[in-house]
């Protein structure tokens, strides 16, 4: 006990230090957000615009997709540009196209190099200058400047209406036509634009980098990484290479001999308990987890055919119907769906063995109203994001029924809700198993760390409910990556490593003080880089240094419990040798052999290519991040669900014989589909961009002329190869599901049961 007491004690002196620091910047956050001004006027007094109007632009821009559109800030999608590097690129050219007209009576190309200086230092000196009075909250800008932002929103005007000259570019960036119908909307998320523009450009008070830590690159006005950017960016690596140290020598000396491993049962402990109604009634979540996948799947081949295609699917305009936006939204909360039930799944089944091997009163009932609460989110929310990029929903009603417009949160507040009261009813419903056990006497601290992992995924769901549709975008960003990140990489992780342990621990392969004392030691290492490791997210959204000094530091740490996950795949793999009878789970395995394999590379390497400041700060919203999300969303905690909602399958039919094609089909071309799709296409993508953003600007390395060059459109194409095998490797699983779900008669006669 006396172990576990030091290490329950390192967990929480882990969680109150790195809550504190989380919450104390996370004030700051709050504290130096670029203000939005009251008025924007030019010298000459003529009003522009107002806060309503740019709040008024940002719900717009929230209606047409958001994030799922091109990008604000960097964060978003990859196809048409990130809205603030365009505006700000379009508005300081079109000034030097005004001021030479102006002073020198002919376009700037014609002006000579010194001429061209000048003008050039003007702009910079101009666009650098913070002209925004605090007292009166007015930002007043030139008469010059006035005309350039006029000049580059009649082209956004055009872009996001059914201007024939600009359907080209539409297509170039899988916008469908006519995006946002109302002109007055329009001219509002203008506003919008050019407000995330100016913060972008503008010098913080008191300091010579702008609100956005002088992102995006942009060489006009000198937009380069700050000298702490590059600092930090140093202390992030020095530090991950010191951490991987530390834990190789802690591993190798502080540990004490392990203690021999006790003897397999003759028989799978988890078939001695009977099936309850509970459990039973799990294969309809088996069976969501599998559609939803498939669905997530084809929706992530017709994304990544727009591409190519951009409003068509091999020559058919579908985008009048299912446009970019829109399959994109469906197929990463389709991801998230299938992935939470998955894992909600695992605990409903573990649920009744933890209570003794049976159901508290109503279980069943709670399990199955659960499920048809689920289905009534996802079509809920589902249809209100059509709804809303079609623009057939009032803009009042967008927000709570239709698209948030923020990735990963994208559903409608109302169905926010609804999932969050059915996470907080799972929640319900694995705490009636558990806490009569937990009153039980024994060794119950593995049980514990199960039981507050379930609590933390049900409850830090709510961190969403934390902003609305008009608060400001960067207390949104911090909110919104406690979900993304904190939530889903943090607590779930959690879960998943305690879960996988209390299974092993049941099945009699691993003693339960090695899987306590593994799962706590694994939760203060996760956590530790974990929860302040959340503001490498938002490095340029709007903070200050020391938000990415902690963001940098922290997520170094992140990485480095990742480089020694070999060693758990190897011990999950080996486990399936322990007993004859663990042949009957060896697939449930493979998978979570395969997580590890993911975590390390995808959430690992692929992960800390864009974590430190001065790499982020030239690859934010480049394909090297989708990069890294497929290989750590899918790799990670996809395979992870599949393995979970393999593992249940095998128990609630326990007559049931994996078939060994499709679950190799499966595994390895899920695996390999994976491998073709990052490394052929999405990776050399992002490098390539890399390139551009680093030599020209991020507004280069998105802009029509870039993206669609022939080499990139090759290297997009090459893609459709990686898919196709992803896809069959997605149909096999989901197939295996439903014959295992569904046996035909004589093959239930035929099988041997699991117990034998």
């Amino acid at each position: 006990m006396a172990n576990y007491r030091r290490l329950w004690t390192i967990l929480l002196v882990v969680l109150g230090i790195t809550f504190a620091i989380l919450g104390y910047f996370g004030r700051e956050v709050y504290r130096v957000a670029p203000p939005i001004p009251a008025q924007v006027v030019t010298e000459s007094g003529t009003l522009l615009t107002t806060k309503d109007g740019i709040l008024d632009g940002q719900t717009a821009w929230q209606s047409v997709g958001g994030m799922q559109l091109g990008s604000v800030w960097g964060h978003g999608a990859y196809q048409a540009p990130d809205w603030t590097a365009d505006w700000l690129h379009r508005e300081l050219e079109a000034w030097l196209e005004l001021a030479a007209q102006d002073e020198f009576g002919t376009a700037f190309h014609n002006l000579e190099g010194e001429q061209q200086a000048v003008l050039e230092h003007r702009l910079k000196r101009e666009y650098r200058f913070n002209s925004y009075d605090a007292n009166a909250d007015v930002l007043v800008i030139s008469n010059r400047r006035a005309q350039a932002m006029a000049d580059t929103a009649a082209y956004y005007d055009q872009l996001f209406g059914n201007d024939p000259a600009l359907r080209g570019t539409r297509q170039s960036y899988a916008m469908k036509e006519n995006t946002l119908p109302s002109a007055e909307r329009r001219a509002d998320m203008s506003n919008f634009f050019f407000w995330t523009a100016w913060a972008a450009a503008t010098e913080r008070p008191g300091s010579d980098a702008t609100y956005t830590n002088n992102w995006p690159h942009e060489p006009l006005i000198d937009n380069r990484p700050t000298a702490e950017n590059i600092v930090w960016s140093i202390v992030s690596v020095v530090l991950l290479i010191a951490g991987v140290g530390g834990l190789i020598w802690g591993w190798s000396f502080l540990r004490k001999e392990e203690e021999h491993e006790p003897a397999a049962p003759a028989r799978d402990p988890l078939t001695s308990f009977k099936l309850t109604p509970s459990q039973k009634a799990l294969g309809k979540y088996v069976f969501l987890v599998v559609a939803l996948f498939t669905f997530q799947v084809m929706m992530g081949g017709l994304t990544a055919h727009y591409t190519v295609e951009g409003q068509h699917f091999y020559g058919f305009e579908l985008s009048k119907w299912l446009p970019y936006s829109l399959v994109r939204t469906w197929h990463l909360q389709s991801a998230l769906f299938w992935i939470a039930t998955g894992f909600l799944g695992a605990g409903l089944f573990l649920a009744p063995m933890i209570n003794g091997g049976k159901d508290p009163k109503f279980q069943k009932l709670g399990v199955d109203v659960l499920f048809w609460a689920l289905v009534a989110v996802v079509a809920g929310s589902f249809i209100g994001n059509y709804l809303a990029i079609a623009q057939i929903m009032p803009a009042n009603l967008n927000f709570w029924l239709g698209h948030q417009g923020y990735e990963y949160v994208d559903l409608g507040r109302l169905w926010q809700i609804g999932k969050f009261v059915g996470i907080v009813l799972w929640l319900v419903l694995m705490l009636r198993g558990v806490v009569p056990a937990l009153r039980q006497p024994g060794d119950k601290h593995l049980l514990a760390l199960l039981t507050a992992s379930c609590a933390a995924i049900g409850l830090f769901y709510g961190a969403g409910f934390f902003y609305g549709e008009r608060t400001h975008i960067s207390v949104m960003e911090y909110w919104r990556w406690w979900i993304v990140h904190l939530w889903v990489e943090g607590f779930f992780e959690v879960f998943a490593t305690t879960a996988l342990a209390f299974i092993f621990c049941s099945m009699g392969l691993v003693s339960k003080k090695v899987a306590t004392t593994a799962s706590l030691a694994s939760a203060s290492l996760f956590m530790l880089g974990g929860i302040p490791g959340t503001f490498h997210h938002l490095y340029f959204s709007g903070t200050t240094t020391p938000v990415m000094a902690v963001g940098a530091t922290f997520s170094a740490l992140e990485v480095v419990p990742l480089v020694v996950l070999g060693y758990e795949a190897w011990e999950n793999w080996r486990l399936k040798h322990r007993a004859p009878w663990m042949e009957n789970v060896k697939w449930p395995l493979m998978f979570f052999v395969a997580v590890a394999f993911w975590n390390m590379l995808g959430a690992g390497v692929l992960g800390f290519m864009i974590n430190p400041p001065v790499a982020l700060y030239y690859i934010q919203g480049l394909n090297t991040t989708p990069t890294h999300a497929h290989a750590a969303l899918f790799g990670v905690y996809g395979f992870l669900a599949l393995g979970f909602a393999l593992l249940v399958l095998r128990y609630i039919r326990p007559n049931m014989v994996f078939n060994e094609s499709l679950m190799k089909t499966a595994f390895w071309w899920l695996n390999g589909g994976l491998v073709l799709m990052l490394f052929t296409s999405v990776l050399p993508v992002g490098i390539i961009q890399f390139v551009a953003s680093a030599s020209e600007g991020l507004w280069y390395a998105r802009s029509e002329s870039f993206m669609q060059q022939g080499l990139l459109q090759t290297l997009r194409w090459v893609r459709t190869f990686g898919d196709i095998v992803f896809i069959i490797g997605a149909l096999a699983v989901s197939w295996q599901v439903v014959i295992g779900l569904w046996p035909r008669k004589a093959e239930a006669e035929g099988v041997t049961e699991l117990a034998k």
